[in-house]
């Protein structure tokens, strides 16, 4: 015990909580006091000769003294009655273990006069001391959760629950639900996916079969809420068990991933929100080797161009947490920079470069590089959205292949070690002036990174959900609005991910790129829009078709109906990280297509946006004056 703990607790007490230390010290003593007499009275029959009455008013003095030092020793007076549990009772099973040793000592130096059998004696004594111990605190508790349930406010009606999940989560809920003082949720039953758990009980609720009874049940129970607790669960079984909670018409929330539990408030319940879309993902969530990763950006100054988009920001997050050397923020829109920096000020305690600049812009590069002199860049700016560049085919060119040959320059000019592109699906036999803008940034990148000292590697990915500008916010934005919800083609499929997987996909790729590779998730089959259309309607609660109009609205130019993420020529490799593959740098001649870029910057400057959207796409499918880009 800590003594030196328990006298500042000493020092620090309230009068208040004097006089109630001392009223519940009182009471556990006169019940050790009582499990003397009661061990001796036994032993006579309760017929106690003169010299048994003296001996036990000495055990009694005795074993009091030790309680009073054991029970205050081991804290028993500082917990809320509201919140006993399992380790107090094992601290009144070790006070008991030490009172029925002190009961034996006693006996041997002073033993009960002709009375065989010492040993029962002292396993009565304990378990005596134990179980009166255990019931005032039992008492307590009930007690406690009777005036905190007679608090509630007049009217108020929690509202009638079932939790799907009968594993630690669901135990975690019921478990905070119970010890609230004013409950929202008045908990009916559990169901769980394992048909063994049914009939079981937790917390004294009955687990009420599988899965496959909620829309029973619901109906059955009158159920106006289901919680699902079962972090673990994704893709499929995740679908299938929204589906049938769709059908009964309660209010569904479920928990995040096991990590962001961990990470956040202790309070399981804090965590609970609506379903959302990535719930729904048809595949695990892939996780990375961040301790590898760590090692990797251990005390690295890092550089993350277009710093405060959806991309940017996320990486400022993870990165923050690996302990890098310094961080330093770019991006051309000041707000989005600012509020990242503003979070990781206020959520992590770290307090990154931030510098508002264009990549473009040969002479802000310049300035960015020299002084903070990065030893990884993560070059995230970049115009993504298809249709609104294929307007602005200049505009496009500029940013993704300029912004991108002078980044990469850059960073070799000024000698990081590493170089990590963002690229994307789209950059695959590309449609589209945005797709063709990232696949001529992987030539450039995939190019130096044979002739230069700097690592190179390239990251390409499918759609990223919640991302700036991306499909799932504008869906639910026309969800919301009340439809009708836009959807181009029945049968378009798009491959997606969440933010933090690409997030750590890129990361990942930094640890093991070396020469401009080109590195893949495996994002799983490819989703049909459609799906996800109807997908998203029901999680707002409504019926598609019904509730809510789904128009085909046609194939905008520069779209797909099926994105691809690999060339013909291509082959994948495996890396050590099971979830991520590798295409071996296939790179162009960099001085053929340097002069193919100057000859595209130029039609840029002239002005001549079809001049430059033609060559564009000669250059990203190889059919100008470089015909081995591929080969």
């Amino acid at each position: 015990m800590n003594w030196k703990v328990i006298m500042e607790d000493v020092r620090r007490k309230p009068l208040s909580s004097w006089i109630r230390f001392a009223r519940e010290l009182s009471i556990d003593l006169l019940l050790v006091v009582a499990s003397v007499w009661l061990t001796v009275g036994l032993a006579f029959d309760f017929v106690l000769p003169d010299h048994a009455v003296d001996t036990a008013w000495y055990f009694s003095l005795v074993c009091v003294g030790v309680a009073a030092l054991v029970l205050t020793g081991r804290r028993l007076y500082s917990i809320n009655a509201r919140y006993v549990g399992l380790v107090d009772f094992l601290n009144i099973v070790l006070v008991g273990g030490v009172l029925a040793t002190t009961f034996g000592l006693l006996e041997r130096s002073q033993p009960l006069k002709d009375l065989p059998g010492s040993t029962q004696r002292i396993v009565l004594f304990g378990l005596l001391t134990i179980s009166l111990l255990s019931v005032v605190r039992i008492s307590q508790r009930i007690y406690a959760w009777r005036s905190a349930r007679s608090a509630q406010r007049d009217g108020f009606k929690p509202k009638r629950t079932l939790i799907v999940g009968a594993g630690d989560a669901g135990e975690m809920i019921m478990r905070e639900i119970a010890r609230a003082r004013v409950p929202n949720h008045d908990v009916v039953g559990f169901v769980d996916d394992d048909p063994g758990k049914a009939t079981l009980r937790i917390h004294g609720v009955r687990v009420m079969g599988t899965t496959d009874r909620i829309p029973y049940l619901v109906k059955d129970l009158d159920i106006e809420e289901l919680l699902i607790a079962m972090p673990s669960v994704h893709g499929e079984a995740m679908r299938k068990i929204i589906e049938l909670c769709d059908q009964t018409g309660a209010r569904v929330r479920t928990l995040p991933p096991v990590s962001a539990i961990l990470s956040g408030s202790p309070h399981i319940s804090q965590h609970l929100r609506e379903v959302e879309i990535e719930d729904l993902l048809r595949r695990p969530p892939v996780k990375t080797d961040l301790e590898k990763i760590g090692q990797r950006l251990n005390g690295e100054r890092i550089m993350i161009t277009g710093g405060g988009g959806s991309i940017g920001s996320e990486l400022a997050r993870q990165i923050a947490s690996l302990s890098p050397g310094s961080l330093i923020l770019l991006g051309r829109g000041e707000n989005s920079v600012y509020e990242i920096e503003q979070e990781l000020v206020q959520t992590k305690g770290f307090l990154p470069a931030t510098l508002v600049a264009d990549v473009r812009d040969r002479q802000s590069m310049e300035r960015a590089f020299d002084e903070h002199r990065p030893t990884v860049v993560f070059h995230a700016a970049a115009h993504k959205h298809v249709p609104l560049m294929q307007g602005n085919p200049i505009e496009a060119i500029r940013n993704n292949v300029l912004g991108t040959w002078l980044a990469a320059e850059m960073a070799i000019k000024y000698g990081a070690g590493l170089f990590i592109f963002i690229s994307t699906d789209k950059a695959v036999k590309p449609t589209s002036v945005m797709g063709a803008t990232k696949r001529v940034g992987e030539m450039i990148v995939s190019s130096l990174g044979q002739r230069s000292e700097t690592d190179f590697a390239i990251v390409r990915f499918g759609n990223v959900m919640g991302s700036r500008g991306s499909l799932i916010p504008m869906l639910k934005a026309q969800i919301r609005r009340g439809g009708p919800v836009r959807v181009t083609h029945p049968e378009m499929t798009r491959y997606f991910m969440t933010i933090p997987e690409a997030v750590q996909l890129i990361l990942q790729a930094g640890a093991i790129g070396h020469r401009g590779e080109v590195f893949l998730l495996d994002m799983g089959e490819a989703i049909p829009i459609l799906n996800l259309a109807q997908d998203l309607i029901r999680l707002h609660g409504l019926v598609p078709g019904k509730d809510v109009d789904i128009q085909f609205t046609g194939v905008r130019p520069g779209e797909k109906i099926h994105e691809e993420l690999l060339y013909d020529q291509e082959e994948l490799s495996p890396t050590e990280h099971p979830k991520i593959s590798m295409v071996k740098a296939n790179a162009p001649d960099w001085e053929t297509l340097r002069q193919d870029l100057n000859t595209l910057f130029a039609l840029c400057d002239q002005g001549k946006a079809t001049e430059a959207h033609n060559f564009l796409m000669e250059l990203a499918w190889s059919k100008n004056s470089n015909p081995a880009i591929l080969g």
